[in-house]
Protein backbone atom coordinates (compact mmCIF):
# COMPACT_ATOMS: atom_id res chain seq x y z
CA UNK A 1 0.00 0.00 0.00
CA UNK A 2 1.42 3.53 -1.14
CA UNK A 3 1.87 6.30 1.67
CA UNK A 4 -0.54 8.47 -0.30
CA UNK A 5 -3.25 5.47 0.21
CA UNK A 6 -2.62 4.73 4.11
CA UNK A 7 -2.89 8.99 4.57
CA UNK A 8 -6.53 8.80 2.64
CA UNK A 9 -7.53 5.99 4.60
CA UNK A 10 -5.90 7.45 7.95
CA UNK A 11 -7.92 10.75 6.86
CA UNK A 12 -11.13 9.00 6.45
CA UNK A 13 -10.94 6.53 9.53
CA UNK A 14 -10.89 10.14 11.67
CA UNK A 15 -13.47 11.93 9.70
CA UNK A 16 -16.45 8.66 10.45
CA UNK A 17 -14.62 8.70 14.20
CA UNK A 18 -15.48 12.58 14.48
CA UNK A 19 -19.29 11.92 13.12
CA UNK A 20 -19.79 9.02 15.36
CA UNK A 21 -18.18 9.78 18.57
CA UNK A 22 -20.61 13.30 19.48
CA UNK A 23 -23.51 10.53 18.93
CA UNK A 24 -22.09 8.42 21.71
CA UNK A 25 -21.40 11.53 24.54
CA UNK A 26 -24.70 13.01 23.96
CA UNK A 27 -26.12 10.20 25.67
CA UNK A 28 -29.63 9.92 23.62
CA UNK A 29 -30.22 13.47 24.65
CA UNK A 30 -32.15 15.68 21.76
CA UNK A 31 -29.88 17.30 19.50
CA UNK A 32 -31.66 21.25 19.76
CA UNK A 33 -30.66 23.91 17.31
CA UNK A 34 -29.27 27.35 17.98
CA UNK A 35 -32.57 29.06 16.91
CA UNK A 36 -34.15 27.87 20.36
CA UNK A 37 -31.17 28.36 22.26
CA UNK A 38 -31.45 32.22 21.51
CA UNK A 39 -34.95 32.43 21.84
CA UNK A 40 -34.40 31.43 25.59
CA UNK A 41 -31.29 33.28 25.96
CA UNK A 42 -33.51 36.39 24.77
CA UNK A 43 -36.17 35.41 26.95
CA UNK A 44 -34.18 35.79 29.97
CA UNK A 45 -32.47 38.85 29.27
CA UNK A 46 -36.03 40.46 28.57
CA UNK A 47 -39.00 39.04 29.03
CA UNK A 48 -40.84 41.62 27.41
CA UNK A 49 -39.30 40.86 23.94
CA UNK A 50 -41.50 40.57 21.07
CA UNK A 51 -40.27 38.98 18.09
CA UNK A 52 -40.10 41.18 14.96
CA UNK A 53 -41.06 38.93 12.45
CA UNK A 54 -42.31 35.63 12.17
CA UNK A 55 -41.32 32.71 9.64
CA UNK A 56 -43.45 32.77 6.12
CA UNK A 57 -43.60 28.73 5.83
CA UNK A 58 -43.31 26.38 8.50
CA UNK A 59 -41.65 23.10 7.39
CA UNK A 60 -44.58 19.59 8.49
CA UNK A 61 -42.31 17.95 10.55
CA UNK A 62 -38.10 18.20 11.94
CA UNK A 63 -37.58 15.71 9.22
CA UNK A 64 -38.50 18.07 6.43
CA UNK A 65 -36.87 20.79 7.80
CA UNK A 66 -33.57 18.32 8.35
CA UNK A 67 -33.72 17.53 4.70
CA UNK A 68 -33.58 21.13 3.97
CA UNK A 69 -31.45 22.19 5.46
CA UNK A 70 -29.25 19.25 4.06
CA UNK A 71 -29.84 20.11 0.28
CA UNK A 72 -28.96 23.93 1.13
CA UNK A 73 -25.83 22.65 2.66
CA UNK A 74 -25.31 20.22 -0.70
CA UNK A 75 -26.45 22.99 -3.19
CA UNK A 76 -23.58 25.48 -1.29
CA UNK A 77 -20.87 22.64 -1.21
CA UNK A 78 -21.06 21.99 -4.85
CA UNK A 79 -21.28 25.70 -5.73
CA UNK A 80 -18.02 26.03 -3.68
CA UNK A 81 -16.63 23.32 -4.95
CA UNK A 82 -17.84 24.32 -8.80
CA UNK A 83 -15.56 27.18 -8.39
CA UNK A 84 -12.48 26.02 -6.53
CA UNK A 85 -12.22 23.27 -9.43
CA UNK A 86 -13.25 26.08 -12.21
CA UNK A 87 -10.57 28.64 -10.92
CA UNK A 88 -8.44 25.24 -10.74
CA UNK A 89 -8.70 24.35 -14.21
CA UNK A 90 -8.17 27.70 -14.97
CA UNK A 91 -5.07 27.90 -13.60
CA UNK A 92 -3.87 24.76 -14.93
CA UNK A 93 -4.63 26.39 -18.42
CA UNK A 94 -2.71 29.35 -17.93
CA UNK A 95 0.42 27.36 -16.64
CA UNK A 96 0.14 25.23 -19.17
CA UNK A 97 0.00 28.12 -22.13
CA UNK A 98 3.00 29.62 -20.61
CA UNK A 99 5.42 26.52 -20.98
Amino acid sequence: MSKGTKTNLLLIGLVVILAIVPLFMNKGAEFGGADGEAEVAIGEINESYEPWFSSIWEPPSGEIESLLFALQAAIGAGVIGYGIGSMKERSRKEKDNKA
